[in-house]
């Protein structure tokens, strides 16, 4: 997987998939939702991530760097590694929220740990 990465092609400093990004806005705007602890910023960066064309390329590209937080190809990433749920601060409660459900975005089959 790391040969893929380091032999894809750059433009302008940046993976050459990154121009087709649907977080791509060319200005940063929708950078504070991919790194927030905020629930509801974490589930609209998912749902981006969701319709996104290249959601593999950039997961794989996380994995590979072990990105240390932040929503990458549809999972978010704490300390490199993929959690599978987030919950808010302080003690859970006894029925979950539903406004606390994060979108699950399918992990591409190749990249999924055997």
């Amino acid at each position: 997987m790391e040969a893929l990465v380091e032999t894809q092609i750059m433009i302008d400093g940046n993976p050459a998939w990154w121009a087709d990004a649907s977080c791509n806005s060319g200005d940063g705007s929708g950078t504070d939702i991919f790194f927030s602890e905020d629930l509801g910023d974490i589930a609209k960066a998912k749902m981006i991530c969701a319709e996104c064309p290249v959601l593999a390329d950039c997961l794989e590209g996380a994995m590979a760097r072990r990105e240390p937080w932040g929503v990458w190809g549809g999972q978010l990433f704490r300390n490199g590694k993929i959690l599978a749920n987030k919950r808010r601060r302080g003690r859970p409660p006894k029925v979950a929220r539903p406004e606390d459900q994060l979108p699950v975005i399918p992990i591409p089959e190749h990249l999924r740990a055997g």
